[in-house]
């Protein structure tokens, strides 16, 4: 109210008095000194401050970046920021998420033989991945020398996606079966892998018999480790 109030003082003309209270007093005294008025009025005058101290209007100016609406609509204009600010930082988050929770999941399995042991350390593992992924992203790049974009869009982007990736194959060990969970589990994993090269063929121009070699042999190599682990 006491800012609203200066604001209205300052902004009125000189020679014109300045507007009178509910009991028909002036706002401001002899000596110049603004005296106290009802809250009626300050909320008044509050409301009808001018829009150089409105919230709407000042929030550009502390943000100091558009909206995220104007960068969504930028990103699907440009089909480079596209790859930019999306496809990389999702399928980095896809290829972690998929490929680093293989072994506490797989070694938690062979370990335990328990479905729910191995859900619960599955689901902590894209948790956890998804966090680390996102703050990863987001804070080694500001994106003002790569151009690649507000980098709080992309950890966010980055984080969905490694969770994604960690948690589809971990949902099959909702059943009570191990076994049966086991199987669902590598079929799940194989699509995930298919998925990453045919992203990396259509939007990178890699062979897609290359990036699934690739990948094949980096979740192969994270795979036997949890393998090993698990059975020692």
């Amino acid at each position: 109210w006491d800012a609203g109030r200066r604001v209205r003082a300052a902004a009125t003309p000189a020679g014109v008095p300045p507007p009178a209270t509910a009991d028909g007093n002036l706002s401001q005294g002899k000596a110049g000194a603004l005296s106290p008025f009802s809250w009626q009025e300050g909320l008044s005058r509050f409301i009808l401050a001018p829009p150089c101290v409105t919230l709407e209007s000042s929030l550009p100016m502390l943000s100091g970046s558009p909206s995220i609406s104007q960068q969504i609509s930028e990103i699907v204009r440009d089909d480079r920021s596209f790859v930019l600010r999306i496809v990389q930082p999702g399928l980095a988050g896809l290829m972690d998420g998929s490929v680093s929770t293989l072994a506490p999941i797989f070694a938690t399995a062979f370990a335990t033989r328990n479905s729910h042991t191995v859900f619960l350390i599955g689901a902590a593992s894209a948790v956890g991945a998804g966090i680390s992924m996102a703050f990863s992203e987001g804070l080694s790049d500001s994106g003002e020398l790569t151009g690649r974009g507000n980098p709080v869009f992309r950890g966010i982007v980055t984080g969905l996606m490694t969770f994604v990736g960690g948690f589809l194959h971990t949902l099959p060990f909702l059943l009570p079966n191990v076994h049966h969970a086991l199987i669902l589990a590598y079929v799940i994993v194989g699509f995930e892998l298919i998925a990453i090269a045919l992203i990396r063929q259509r939007y990178f121009g890699s062979r897609f018999a290359v990036s699934f070699l690739q990948v094949v042999v980096g979740g192969g190599l994270v795979f036997a480790a949890g393998v090993l682990i698990g059975q020692s």
